[in-house]
């Protein structure tokens, strides 16, 4: 009895492991057959565009053949009538025509008709023909720069045509010819490993790896235009028949897959690659012509390879349990692993946010002499007014009494400005990104600093208009500011006729801040450590605070918060240049600007 059961329970999951092995391999094949199209497609892509440069580095070789001759002076004597004969010029056409390499050289009169050819005492000269109905022709004609795939009329030769107009004085006279072979191109294209196709505007096969291929169509050929090549005789009365190319689907806008019925015999055994089957059909435009370039790589090997895919599917189907077990598992892990990364983001964030806000304390304890120099001139004022107005008050003075209660009111409201300007820089900020004008923490950063400016004799030029704005946290602005100004003091220290200048200007979506000194410079030892942490050249200065609290290792790493740069170098008339470059953001209507308060103690009256 357990036996069967058994036998029973196997029976019933016989159907359910088959159907899983069957959708295993079908899904194997399809994924198999997708990325081998794909890795064929990048390849095509590669093959596209190497065909491509040597096609068009061939034809530009001689882009430059037909204007040159405008500059001879004989060719226009001879197009506008001047010179009726052309011996010499046949002979120099000749000649140029050997050294380049090229099939034809000629040129014509303003009706079309040749006057001088390099092929001028062959039997197919095509001196005195009328070739006025060619569309290089008339192209050049009419003041443009002819392109024409064509067979000649004569030999019946294929070659490329370039044409170009020649022109006297601004007025067109004449025309020159060159025609160009691009067979010993389609000789190399025979030893590649895809085949590889050019056809024209009209959909003709021009040029091809496979001869057979060459004077095909890629798309059925109405009558009416079989009748315009019969009158233009672009291709010399070839039959044109169709090549034949089937296509299957489309895989991308331009690659799709198709199938090429076998060929003769003799020609399949003589190519290098396939020349029939199935292939990928990838084609891009050719610049400057109307042409179209196809690669067609070989995709019987993908299918045949997407089939040993699905079986190995299928036998591995067994394993599914297995492997989704195993897949779980990594997922937990992930999980775990990611949970763990956020975390440790936060506390990098936190500690780095308590570092940032621990340097601008350290600023504003070093600016406190400063500080308190500022503090103490209008609270001595304060004293001063207070006991005057004491005494204004005793002897019934009222109007000077009310005059320094005046400039008592005026005094406080100085301090509440430093003190509130003090506080906003010290406060944590939420680093949120927001448009900035840039000008205000410009004068914050110059207002932080006024005292140790005015020590140092510096003399400081602003150029920032008040219309440029970054995206970025104004707090933090002003503290990478105030590191870059104070390091240009620093520089400054003891020189004489010291100049810093603080400029901005919007270039394009960018914003370019720029704080220059005209000290010593960065030595050259120096620049590639610059933003290192901890490293300085301050003696007794700990870099991090680099003096002032903030390092420039901090200043660029705020800068990058806000998807910008900090940078240094010396500048072109000497000195040392700070560069911030940040988004550029637009302002809303009339933005306020910071005003600096000022401070200074007014001259007070004593009482008589």
């Amino acid at each position: 009895m357990p036996i069967a059961r058994r036998l029973r329970t196997i029976g019933l999951l016989l159907p359910a492991l088959a159907g899983l092995a069957l959708l295993a391999g079908l899904a194997g094949f399809r994924i198999s057959e997708g990325m081998g199209l794909t890795a064929l497609q990048e390849t095509g892509r590669h093959r596209l565009d190497l065909y491509a440069g040597s096609l068009e580095r061939e034809i530009d070789k001689y882009a430059y053949f037909p204007a040159t001759l405008g500059l001879e002076r004989d060719v226009l004597d001879l197009v506008a009538g001047r010179a009726p004969l052309a011996w010499g010029l046949n002979r120099y056409l000749e000649r140029l025509n050997e050294r380049a390499g090229t099939l034809t050289i000629y040129v014509l009169t303003r009706q079309g008709r040749v006057v001088a050819s390099s092929n001028w005492n062959r039997p197919d000269s095509f001196i005195g023909e009328d070739l006025s109905y060619r569309p290089y022709f008339v192209d050049a004609a009419e003041g443009r720069q002819g392109r024409f795939f064509g067979v000649g009329t004569t030999r019946g030769e294929a070659g490329y045509y370039l044409s170009s107009p020649l022109a006297e004085d601004g007025v067109i006279v004449g025309v020159a010819v060159v025609k160009v072979s691009l067979e010993q191109l389609e000789q190399s294209w025979s030893t590649v490993e895809a085949p590889v196709l050019v056809s024209d505007e009209n959909g003709v096969v021009i040029l091809a790896s496979v001869p057979s291929w060459k004077f095909t169509t890629l798309r059925p050929m109405d009558e009416p235009a079989r009748r315009h090549f019969e009158r233009t005789l672009q291709y010399n009365a070839r039959p044109l028949p169709p090549l034949g190319l089937a296509p299957l689907y489309r895989i991308a806008a331009n690659a799709e897959l198709v199938r090429l019925a076998r060929p003769a015999d003799g020609e399949a055994e003589a190519a290098v690659f396939p020349v029939s089957g199935s292939f990928l059909a990838q084609t891009a435009p050719l610049h400057g012509t109307g042409w179209t370039m196809t690669v067609l790589s070989p995709a019987a090997q993908i299918t045949g390879m997407a089939w040993t895919q699905a079986a190995l599917a299928a036998v591995g189907s067994a394993f599914l349990g297995i492997l989704l077990l195993l897949w779980v598992q990594r997922r937990g892990h992930l999980r775990d692993l990611e949970r763990k990364v956020e975390e440790r983001t936060r506390t990098l964030r936190a500690a780095q946010d308590e570092l940032i806000h621990a340097g601008k304390l350290a600023v504003i304890g070093q600016l406190s002499a400063g500080l308190a120099h500022e503090l103490n001139q209008p609270l001595a004022a304060l004293r001063t007014l207070s006991g005057n107005t004491i005494k204004f008050l005793q002897r019934g003075k009222l109007e000077a009494a009310q005059g320094n209660l005046e400039r008592i009111a005026q005094l406080v409201d100085g301090m509440g400005a430093l003190t509130s300007q003090l506080k906003s820089f010290a406060r944590k900020s939420s680093g949120a990104p927001r448009p900035v004008a840039v000008r205000r923490p410009v004068d914050t950063a110059l207002f932080l600093l006024d005292q140790r400016l005015r020590r140092s004799g510096v003399a400081v030029q602003v150029d920032v208009p008040d219309d440029v704005a970054v995206l970025c946290d104004p707090n933090r602005l002003e503290q990478v500011l105030v590191n870059l100004i104070a390091n240009g003091l620093d520089a400054l220290e003891g020189q004489r006729g010291g100049r810093l200048a603080v400029t901005a200007r919007r270039e394009e979506d960018r914003v370019r801040i720029r704080v220059a000194d005209n000290g010593p410079g960065l030595p050259d030892d120096v620049l590639p450590r610059l933003f290192e942490p901890f490293f300085t050249t301050k003696e007794g200065a700990r870099e991090g605070n680099g003096g002032l609290g903030l390092g420039l290792a901090i200043s660029a790493g705020i800068v990058r918060d806000f998807g910008g740069t900090l940078t240094g170098a010396n500048g072109v008339d000497g000195g040392a240049v700070f560069t911030i470059d940040l988004p550029a953001a637009n302002l809303p209507a009339d933005p306020s600007a910071v005003q600096a308060g000022d401070f200074s103690c007014p001259t007070l009256p004593t009482p008589p």
